[in-house]
């Protein structure tokens, strides 16, 4: 794209020259789409159909005069829409607050003298210098490096460093420099990219609603269009019986009022709002509410390698010479941990070889460890800092940093580092690498506390264990050395000293993690850029048994059809690209399954984006990766995957309990009313009675349902099937059970009090229907377990919710204000044991019956 000249080598580009380029081809950024505004994100809490719905009632009830109500409905409304939008925003503001603690910025040769921007200042042609722990601020070509190694795992899921020659090497936009540094000419810019590219991708996936949105959209139309159809019907045959036309269209709006459960918008806000509080406190961010939920309906998790199945730290855990094989503990850059063979520690002071082969991994090696008071920090290259840590563990004491006295670097055609230095028996040249590259400089190896030559068969052994950790997935490094004078750098007549085995480790708690999702019946699918072999590793370490590996080539050539059945199967992906992990995760959609997608890097964005949800890592995880997401991971780990599952689980049981609820109790409120229009009486219930039911009494008994715990077996339990309603066949039961009990036996009261006046009945009945429904709460707070089992007082918040409502119903009856706006009068003290007795049933019987269910089932 841009030519680099020697002009631009010795002094770089010209003030004018950035200027006239940064006009032609913008800022280096990416384009950040379209960001919710506040309003935006306020606006979209008005867009349910049950809000909707509300709001055309409480239009209908200002236009008839009924002012009151229509303020209760409107208040109920703004609540939703407040609980909505304080949520959501904050989260919003949060993952813009983990976008960028600090603006990047880089260093560049600019008029001829070397200086630092900000990243985003860059333009084509420039030229940028590099040095470990740079993140590579655009698209290089470069013309002079310095044992480059640079980080692509972000880009390309590869756990292993890249090393980068100068002669036309490239380094990408969204990589790190691990060690070494390097001049580059800036080849693209933001958009253009490879990052920007592949971050494009993410663009073209359309927004998806969530399941619980889609399963709330169709019981609204469900609600929507019974209440409309059943107050029509009642309008209509009003009407055709004589009754008064005005009177009947009261009676027709208060019975679509009674239908539609008016709180239900505000309790499903409320639960999901706390519900996403609690996942914080277990550090999963849910940037929108209903996220998490979703997880907990999810089937199958799509699941990176690199960082969220593992440590992300390479960590030495093998030894193998010829002496004999050694284990080594402990996990990531920290030296706790040690050596062992065959169960007994073993330290460098006891054992020649070992010192040796330790001496050899701590001195060939630019990278460091050291603790600060507060914890351990580490510098270099990873396989380095694996060995560094691996020599804390095998002293007691280290000894002093070696004197260096010259080096041999590292490059991908020798595929072996030497350093030499002075050691506290001499000058020695130290050399590590590849195994037969090492072999190829070998003459002797060392064996308890003295050399002797290598023979045939000492080569083959050294081969065969290579081989042999290499297929465990490990990446083997040989080490070697030599006496030495100063200034012989010869790579020869080294002697051998052992193989060192690493590995990016499983993280501990992950294995635990995946059985238990696998108990609930949810598939672990890895979908990594790492190596079929390493992937197929870690894959046996944690319990994925994988009988096909398919490489990110192989798939490429797979018709649909092929990929579809393959997915049949337990499988895992390697060499992975970012177009083949969305294609992965649509076919798995098109199999009706709900698919979860966990990422950190911009080849991940767009996967993140198609899943059903996309959970990305907080801490390690690219702009572009958190943006796409629904949930952002605060530790980066599986185990808090599985734990938000859980969550989402408990979230949609109790959505649907207090549907259920919600609904019995408009239900027997619907019966009422229905039956005593067919009897001709009087009102039973004012439009104004039935709001307070739905809204104040009903409405903070079910977000306290909402807060029930877990069910015991609830991740035991397989994943509902995709098209599983909130509102099935057995809910439609329980429903139209209680509903009629309810209704009848309000009925009941009011036509047996309505000779002491209509207003008398009617308050009773009003009171009757309250407690009716805050009594029958207990049989919701589980479908399967009495609450003798999981406690009466399991929930403290619901027997707190329902002290205040039955409290508030008191003065709705006895308070002049309350008694002015219900339109009630005081009642007898025996009417209320009439009214408990009535009662009763709908505590006992469900009871009994889960009871029997329980000892059935023994």
């Amino acid at each position: 794209m841009t030519e680099l000249t020697p002009q631009d080598v010795q002094s770089g580009l010209t003030s004018d020259e950035v200027s006239r380029r940064r006009e032609q081809h913008g800022l280096n950024e990416l384009p950040r789409g379209v960001r919710l505004t506040w309003w935006q994100v306020l606006s979209r809490q008005f867009t349910s159909l049950l809000v909707v719905i509300l709001i055309i009632a409480a239009g209908i009830a200002y236009a008839l005069g009924e002012k009151i109500d229509a303020l209760a409905i409107s208040l109920v409304v703004l609540l939703n829409a407040g609980l909505g939008f304080a949520q959501e925003w904050k989260v919003e503001k949060a993952v813009d607050a983990l976008r960028a603690m600090l603006s990047p910025q880089a260093h560049v040769l600019r008029d001829g003298i070397e200086a630092l921007v900000d990243a985003r200042e860059l333009v084509p042609g420039d030229i940028v210098i590099v040095e470990a722990g740079d993140s590579v601020p655009a698209d290089m070509k470069l013309h002079a490096a310095i044992q480059l190694q640079a980080d692509e795992s972000a880009l390309t899921g590869e756990s292993v460093p890249v090393t980068k020659d100068s002669a036309g090497s490239e380094l990408f936009a969204g990589t790190s420099v691990v060690s070494g540094r390097a001049e580059g000419l800036v080849t693209a810019i933001g958009a253009h990219t490879s990052f920007g590219k592949i971050a494009g991708l993410t663009g073209s996936v359309a927004e998806k609603s969530t399941h619980l949105q889609t399963q709330l959209g169709l019981l609204a139309r469900q609600l929507g269009g019974a209440a409309l159809l059943i107050a029509a019907a009642i309008l209509a045959a009003g009407i055709a019986f004589g009754r008064d036309t005005f009177e009947m269209f009261m009676t027709a709006l208060s019975l679509a009022v009674a239908i539609v459960p008016e709180g239900l918008p505000a309790v499903v806000t409320i639960t999901l709002a706390l519900g996403a509080g609690a996942m914080v406190r277990q550090k999963a961010l849910a940037r929108r509410l209903q996220a998490v939920e979703t997880l907990g309906a999810a089937s199958v998790i799509c699941t990176d390698k690199t960082g969220t199945l593992t440590e992300n730290k390479m960590t030495a855990t093998h030894i193998w010479m010829l002496g004999g094989a050694c284990s080594v503990t402990g996990a990531g850059y920290d030296p706790t941990g040690h050596i062992a063979r065959d169960g007994r520690r073993l330290r460098a002071v006891d054992d020649v070889q070992l010192t040796r082969l330790l001496d050899t991994a701590i001195t060939c090696s630019h990278a460091k460890i050291s603790h600060d008071g507060s914890g351990w920090r580490n510098v270099g290259e990873p396989t380095e800092l694996a060995l560094v840590v691996l020599a804390y563990k095998g002293w007691s004491q280290i000894p002093n940093t070696r004197d260096v006295l010259g080096e041999v670097p590292f490059n991908s055609d020798r595929k072996r580092m030497s350093v030499l230095a002075r050691h506290a028996d001499g000058v020695r040249l130290f050399t590590k690498g590849a195994t037969e590259q090492v072999l190829a400089a070998v003459t002797a190896v060392s064996t308890d506390d003295k050399s002797r030559a290598i023979t045939v068969s000492d080569r083959a052994a050294i081969l065969a264990a290579e081989a042999d950790m290499a297929e465990r997935g490990l990446r083997v490094i040989a080490l070697a050395s030599r006496p030495a004078k100063p200034g012989d750098l010869a790579e020869q007549e080294m002697e051998f000293h052992g193989l060192v085995g690493i590995i990016d480790p499983p993280r501990r708690e992950v294995k635990a993690a995946i059985a238990g999702a696998e108990r609930a019946g949810i598939r672990v699918i890895m979908i990594t850029g790492d190596s079929l072999v390493t992937a197929q590793a870690i894959a046996g370490q944690l319990g994925l048994t994988a009988t096909e590996a398919i490489h990110g080539d192989t798939l490429e050539d797979m018709s649909d059809d092929a990929l579809a059945a393959a997915l049949q199967k337990n499988v895992l992906f390697a060499r992975t690209k970012a177009g083949h992990k969305m294609r992965i995760v649509r076919a798995l959609q098109q199999d009706n399954q709900i698919v979860a997608m966990t990422g950190d890097g911009v080849n991940d964005a767009p996967a993140l984006k198609q899943a059903d949800i996309g959970v990305s890592m907080g801490q390690r995880g690219t702009d572009v990766a958190k943006m796409a997401s629904d949930l952002v991971l605060l530790d980066d780990n599986f185990a808090t995957i599985v734990r938000a599952i859980a969550e989402g689980r408990r979230q949609f049981d109790n959505v649907r309990k207090f549907v259920r609820y919600l609904l019995s109790s408009n239900a027997g409120e619907v019966v009422a009313i229905l039956a005593n229009i067919i009897i001709g009486g009087p009102l039973i219930f004012l439009a104004t009675q039935i709001l307070w039911m739905n809204l104040v009494t009903d409405g903070l008994t079910a977000v306290a349902l909402g807060l029930e715990k877990a069910e015991p077996d609830q991740m035991r339990q397989p994943p509902r099937k995709k098209s599983e309603r909130i509102l099935e066949r057995g809910g439609f039961a329980m429903i139209v059970l209680f509903g009629s009990y309810t209704g009848a036996a309000s009925l009941w009261v009011f036509y047996h009090l309505l000779p002491l006046g209509p207003d008398v009945a009617r308050t009773a009945a009003f009171s009757a229907m309250v407690l009716f429904e805050k009594l029958s709460v207990f049989a919701f707070r589980s479908f399967n377990a009495p609450c003798w089992r999981i406690g009466w007082f399991g929930n403290p918040l619901l027997l707190l919710a329902l002290s205040v409502t039955i409290s508030l119903q008191v003065a709705a009856v006895y308070w002049p204000p309350l008694q002015q706006l219900l339109h009630t009068v005081p009642l007898g003290f025996e009417l209320w044991g009439v009214i408990l007795a009535l009662a009763a049933p709908l505590v006992v019987v469900p009871e009994l019956v889960k009871t029997l269910m329980v000892w059935r089932n023994r």
